[in-house]
């Protein structure tokens, strides 16, 4: 199997299972990611996602061996449906999606895990974007999420160089949430899905999508954004609701403590 999925409590723990190739994304392999992240979309048990790679790396990228003898490999690169392009399946899943970064995460890997919603590495991941060296142009995102993440001057230095940047880089850039121990990674990506998979999938479904749409708008029309949206959804709550939640949120507080 190129793709292990697993269930338990409201979390769904995805695993790219070609560890002989760094979890290179083959044309099979992206197919059963986009059917797979599709079936956790819907079903109602599961509220939030991670996402890994089995063996010393998270993803390699794209299958350079498959891109050199197959023309439906290579179409991949600029591909927009959800079955080619990975990135595409995962930005369309309105449940939060935790990356938690293993290993290498390489040029169409390292926008594989721009892709999700929240980045968690382990102290051996290592970030590169190498589409220059092999003759690419990024079909995925990248060239513009990376600027804005970690402004041009480095995403340029990135780019250009095709040079490897580590996990403790990473996270003073900006793009990743937190470096962990190696051992932990998995841990620690599972308790924070746990704890997210508390909220109401509508609200963390509606929260995802505010962050996200608004980010890719100028900053006076992502706050007149949020103003529409807020004012829209909260028109429907009752005091009672807000009264029923609040006790909820002091009772786990107390629990958490």
């Amino acid at each position: 199997m190129v793709l292990l999925v697993e269930q338990s409590g409201g979390v769904a723990l995805v695993t790219l299972n070609r560890p002989q190739a760094l979890n290179a994304l083959s044309v099979e392999l992206r197919a059963r990611l986009a059917e797979s992240v599709a079936a956790l979309a819907a079903e109602e048990s599961v509220r939030a996602i991670v996402l890994t790679g089995a063996g010393r790396g998270f993803c390699a990228g794209l299958d350079l061996k498959e891109m050199g003898v197959s023309v439906e490999a290579l179409s991949g690169a600029t591909a927009t449906d959800a079955r080619r392009n990975p990135v595409a399946a995962i930005e369309a899943c309105p449940k939060p999606v935790i990356a938690a970064v293993n290993g290498v995460a390489v040029t169409g890997g390292f926008e594989l895990a721009l892709a999700c919603d929240i980045l968690i590495a382990s102290e051996r991941a290592r970030f590169a974007d190498t589409h220059a060296r092999v003759g690419l142009l990024p079909g995925w995102g990248l060239s513009q999420k990376l600027s804005r993440l970690i402004g041009p001057y480095r995403a340029k230095e990135m780019t250009l160089s095709g040079a490897f940047i580590d996990a403790r880089t990473a996270e003073s850039w900006g793009l990743v949430n937190r470096v962990v121990p190696e051992g932990d990674l998995l841990g620690a990506a599972l308790k924070l899905a746990a704890e997210i998979a508390l909220a109401p999938p509508p609200m963390a479904a509606a929260h995802k999508k505010l962050i996200d749409d608004g980010y890719k708008l100028a900053f006076g029309e992502g706050l007149a954004l949020e103003r529409a949206v807020s004012r829209a959804a909260n028109s429907a709550i009752t005091p009672a609701a807000i009264a029923d939640s609040r006790g909820e949120v002091l009772a786990r507080g107390r629990r958490d403590g």
